[in-house]
């Protein structure tokens, strides 16, 4: 009588914890299947995503200029000059009554860094809104507060080589350069195929004066290549100098919009 108990109670406790798991299973499943149903999982890119609009912020009472410069930024994996960038940067804007914002211009792609075609996507966002740009290396920092962003005439080239603390060539215009919106328009902006670090300014400079657009850089300005700027560029940061192989441009007529396009899309 006691051997059969035993057997009854161990066949209970097995059925009832096979019971047990399967109810614990069907619960699962069911609650899975209702927290997506009820979640409605949309896994479409909404339109205001896809196609990203920048909108300016309202003017500041503080400042009255009736000009706007929109800072573009390219960029690629520099958070750390990021961060001390654009607060450093703002304060110096303000600080000269500056109408302005500042545009990160991320390339998160796989592909190599393109400049170029950053500067160009933050242009046509940009352009209805701001009357003039300033293309600026995230890296630079500009110290001396004679430096002036205000509206340019003519492209301003601010990073002069005789200010610069690294390039210092008569046809250099990297760096910082500000230049109003009716002159990027007139050259058709920068090439966009100049993919790597360099060469695009350098070719930028040519597209310039093929317009025969003066360019001008400070004047009386008491500092020199050391003191002038400060250049935050983190030395194991090395640059993708690899150039391509009849890589120059070719033309400067026309726009590549569908690149344009297709880079818009990525923003």
């Amino acid at each position: 009588m006691t051997v059969i108990r035993a057997k009854h109670v161990r066949f209970s406790f097995t059925s009832y914890l096979i019971i047990l798991v399967s109810v614990m299973f069907i619960i699962t499943v069911v609650l899975s299947f209702k927290l997506l149903t009820v979640d409605q999982c949309n896994c479409a890119v909404p339109e205001t995503i896809r196609y990203y609009e920048i909108k300016p912020k309202p003017k500041s009472k503080l400042i009255s200029s009736k000009h706007r410069l929109a800072v573009l930024v390219p960029f690629r994996e520099r958070f750390e000059e990021l961060l001390e960038f654009v607060p450093y940067v703002h304060n110096f804007l303000n600080n000269q009554q500056i109408n302005h914002d500042i545009f990160i211009l991320n390339q998160v792609d796989a592909y190599r860094f393109n400049r170029a075609s950053l500067i160009n996507i933050g242009f046509l966002q940009t352009k209805t809104d701001y009357d003039y740009v300033a293309m600026h290396d995230v890296d630079l920092l500009p110290l001396n507060t004679n430096l002036s962003y205000t509206y340019p005439e003519t492209p301003f080239h601010l990073a002069a080589p005789n200010l610069h603390p690294r390039y210092n060539y008569n046809k250099f215009i990297g760096g910082i350069l500000l230049i109003n919106r009716e002159h990027f328009q007139l050259v058709n902006g920068l090439s966009n195929r100049y993919w790597g670090w360099g060469l695009e300014d350098d070719e930028f400079y040519v597209r310039l004066k093929d317009a025969h657009l003066n360019i001008t850089r400070p004047e009386n300005i008491s500092t020199g290549t050391n003191n002038t700027f400060r250049h935050i560029h983190g030395k194991d940061r090395k640059r993708d100098t690899t150039k391509c192989f009849n890589q120059r441009e070719v033309t400067r007529n026309v726009i590549d919009k569908q690149v344009f396009m297709m880079l818009c899309t990525r923003f």
